[in-house]
């Protein structure tokens, strides 16, 4: 593909170089060779442009590229100039129609152009759209929909009355609509099981990671909004909201009716208690745990979270307790030998 190609396709202005480059693919600066794109999003990794055999490169508006060997595509953001070059050359593969020998499919509506593939189970009343792709041992409970162009990868399990949206992604292994953790307690002290008979609604345009869970409500719903995100290993209770854009990332936990507003960031290992509200754009950083709702906007760390600059300046001084504690023993001792001082000259 031509440089002047991927200029079209990404939006990028070519600042330096022949639109005539033959380019072939695209890749990280330190792999990149000849007829490869690269890029240079973060400042942090500038060196590393001196050591490239990169042929192309894309570049934010306001970088300084010293090297006249490389051809410069200037962008306002590189890193989605890449992605959108790596997905043109490396696009998803073709759709395969068909219904394999060993499918065991119940009373349910399917579209004609879709690929269902080996050992893959559907149950009653189901709907499956056009061009949706289901790879081998899925497990489709009774009464579920699924909208155009989605893809549900080997060992994903999705229970009763679940609704999946269009052109979702659901990762390997993945549990849509398991039981939420709902128990009374009686009063001999025992756990009765509260039935779950509420389900989940995954909008469209969501991509779930592998081995994530998503319970469905006691009652009512579960939903996860359009264009959401969410990486592997992630627990989400019953009830639970994630709006619009969110991005959920691996090892999060959300206890049960937690609302997750539009655009949320919840980073690795990050805890939610329950019946809580995180506010739109707003960012829990990793490993951090809230207990109270998180305002919008708002950049919270830490166990309990708070506000992320206040955060920082804590752990600079949690890091100094050690000679903190040093010099108030000399303060006392000082102070103690003053004291006795002044009790002697009496």
């Amino acid at each position: 593909m031509k440089l002047s190609e991927i200029a079209s396709i990404t939006g990028a202005e070519i600042t330096r170089g022949s639109p005539d480059i033959e380019i072939e693919g695209a890749a990280g600066l330190d792999i990149a060779g000849k007829t490869e794109i690269t890029f240079l999003a973060n400042p942090r990794y500038a060196l590393k442009v001196a050591d490239t055999n990169a042929g192309a490169i894309f570049v934010g508006k306001e970088s300084r590229i010293e090297r006249d060997d490389i051809a410069l595509l200037e962008t306002e953001d590189p890193y989605v100039a890449y992605t959108l070059a790596l997905r043109n050359f490396y696009p998803e593969k073709p759709l395969v129609s068909g219904i394999h020998e060993t499918a065991v499919i119940g009373e349910s509506s399917i579209a004609s152009n879709v690929q269902i593939s080996a050992n893959v189970v559907i149950g009653d009343g189901c709907k499956i759209s056009t061009g949706v792709r289901i790879f081998p041992n899925v497990t489709i409970y009774d009464g579920v929909s699924i909208g155009p162009g989605t893809v549900l990868h080997a060992g994903v399990s999705l229970r009763d009355n679940c609704e999946i949206g269009a052109n979702c992604i659901i990762h390997n292994n993945c549990t849509i609509g398991s039981d939420g953790l709902g128990f009374a307690r009686t009063k001999e002290k025992k756990w009765l099981k509260i039935p779950q008979i509420g389900r989940v609604i995954i909008e469209d345009d969501v991509e779930i990671g592998a081995n994530t869970a998503i319970d469905c409500a006691s009652v009512g719903e579960s939903r996860i909004k359009r264009g959401s995100k969410i990486d592997n290993h992630v627990q989400i209770g019953h009830s639970c909201t994630v709006g619009e854009d969110a991005l959920i990332c691996a090892q999060t936990g959300l206890a049960g009716s937690s609302v997750i507003g539009d655009r949320v960031i919840l980073a690795g290992q990050v805890g939610i208690a329950g019946h809580l509200k995180v506010g739109d754009d707003a960012s829990v950083t990793a490993k951090s745990a809230t207990s109270h709702d998180v305002e919008e906007g708002a950049i919270v760390s830490g166990i309990p979270a708070f506000e992320n600059r206040e955060w920082l300046r804590s752990t600079a001084a949690y890091r100094r307790l050690g000679a903190m504690a040093r010099m108030l023993r000399k303060l006392e001792k000082r102070i103690s030998e003053l004291e006795n001082r002044g009790e002697s000259s009496e």
